[in-house]
């Protein structure tokens, strides 16, 4: 569900936080012998941590701070076991009714049962101790919450085919593989949770359902976008499809094929291929956009709009939570006060995500992607919004690499990393040569994040700012901005 595609490089797994669970040998337990515990604190994934009278330590599914649980032992580990409620004799204050449904079932929400409240100070209490760890203590934290539960613009849904024949469409359930069949999704925007019923109802009228691997669905600006992962062409399928989209109004789109699978566009409209696009506007983040460079395709009609238009496809990187985007790209620019005659070097960019408004307030942008569609992307959103962006690509995991962009861009006043989940230890490293006043940090790991921020602070930084942003509501994920300064 993270991800809508494949072009940015993915977010593997990095197993530092705890925030996904690494392989590890263990042995299935059927013993549903109880044992009574106290629940001592929440671990980082969000289950509950207490001790045996051996002083073992237990993960709970489900538990919080302060009750007393009755367990039973469903996986045991050489160094922990891991265990469900069975019975529970006392409620935190903390605990309230999971507003989904599918709690429980869905791997999705796995914080639904913690008040909202409690939840984001859990977030800010990981991000406090994983730094800990790291020798660095932390002053306040900003918090970046959104307004809406309903918050998710983007989501991939299975698609299986039981044993008995019945269609079932939804999301894996916790550490599995096993399909939940969904009529409903609480996070999802309105528009997206509206379609779940009638793409059940397709699904089970088509002739081949076996060949539909996942729905992915997405809520953008100008359209709702259906993407259909079909394995191989079904003329009467596909038919059924497009009757779908002109019914539903939505742009419907097929990825065909099983090794290399090709988007083929079967719009409900005339036009084909949907516009997708994110708009920002720049009221919001408090900039009042700069003259327009000299740029070729400058012409004297050209009038300054405050509202920026980031072009994307299928398979471009997108945050699934559009508000508290936003509300990063503002803090981001208030931390780093852009202004004409500044140079920034934005790495790991995407789509320009934060190279765009950096540049619309002024500021020269060199912004940096390992991938070259990624660069032809973030060139074609600077051209068509009359915004100085250099696009470039580099692979910036390589230090030798890191090094050289560095050498050609020395004159750079401050630094923004957005990277992926496996963070950015090489850029880190090589930093520290280099003496750039400022270092913006935006991550969605927050072990990585401490990892790399101990390179900073070890070459002469210091962490001046840290806001964690509530971009996966219910869920243990975070994101962590973070605002270095170099001291020397």
């Amino acid at each position: 569900m993270a991800m809508l595609g494949k072009r940015r490089p993915p977010r593997p797994a990095s197993g530092h936080s705890g925030l996904v669970r690494k392989p590890n040998r263990k042995t299935e337990s059927n013993d549903e012998t109880s044992t009574t515990l106290v629940v001592e604190r929440l671990a980082h994934d969000g289950r509950g941590v207490a001790h045996n009278t051996a002083g073992k330590t237990v993960f709970i599914d489900q538990a919080l701070p302060g009750e007393h649980v009755d367990v039973a032992v469903h996986v045991t580990r050489k160094r922990y076991d891991e265990a469900h409620i069975k019975t529970r004799l006392t409620t935190s204050e903390q605990r309230v009714q999971p507003a989904c449904v599918y709690f429980g079932q869905c791997g999705g929400c796995d914080l639904q049962h913690l008040n909202l409240a409690a939840q984001r100070q859990h977030k800010r209490d990981v991000v406090t101790e994983l730094m800990a760890r790291q020798g660095l203590t932390l002053g306040s934290i900003a918090a970046l919450d959104g307004s809406s539960e309903h918050y998710r613009r983007r989501a991939r849904l299975g698609v299986r085919v039981d044993g008995q024949g019945n269609v079932l469409l939804g999301f894996r359930a916790p550490n599995s593989h096993r399909l939940v069949d969904i009529e409903q999704c609480h996070v999802l925007v309105p528009a997206l949770n509206a379609l779940i019923l009638p793409l059940r109802q397709l699904l089970a009228t088509l002739a081949s359902p076996r060949l539909v691997g996942h729905v992915e669905l997405l809520a953008t600006n100008e359209a709702t976008v259906v993407l259909v992962r079909q394995l191989k062409a079904h003329d009467q399928d596909m038919a059924r499809w497009q009757r779908f989209a002109e019914q539903q109004h939505v742009a419907l789109g097929t990825w065909l094929g099983r090794e290399t699978p090709v988007l083929h566009w079967n719009s409900a409209h005339s036009s084909g291929a949907p516009t997708l696009q994110e708009v920002v506007n720049l009221d919001e983040l408090d900039i009042q956009r700069a003259s327009l460079p000299n740029i070729e395709h400058r012409s004297s009609a050209d009038e300054v709009s405050n509202l920026l238009t980031l072009r994307f496809s299928p398979g471009d990187f997108l945050q699934v939570n559009a508000e508290v985007n936003q509300k990063m790209v503002a803090q981001v620019i208030a931390w780093l006060k852009p202004s004409p005659g500044q140079q920034l070097l934005d790495l790991f960019a995407g789509i320009g995500n934060f190279s765009l408004p950096l540049a619309a307030a002024g500021a020269e942008v060199i912004a940096v992607e390992g991938s070259p569609a990624m660069v032809k992307q973030i060139t074609a959103n600077a051209e068509a919004n009359q915004l100085d962006v250099h696009a470039q690509q580099a692979d910036l995991s390589d230090a030798h690499t890191v090094k050289r962009l560095l050498s050609e861009h020395q004159q750079i006043d401050a630094v923004v990393l957005d990277p992926p989940r496996n963070g950015a230890e090489a850029v880190c490293q090589v930093l520290s040569s280099y003496n750039v006043s400022r270092v913006a940090y935006i991550s969605c790991d927050p072990a990585t994040l401490a990892r790399d921020a101990a390179h900073l602070v070890h070459a002469g930084y210091r962490v001046k700012q840290v806001a964690v942003a509530d971009m996966f509501l219910h869920t243990a994920h975070l994101e962590t901005l973070m605002l270095f300064e170099y001291e020397g």
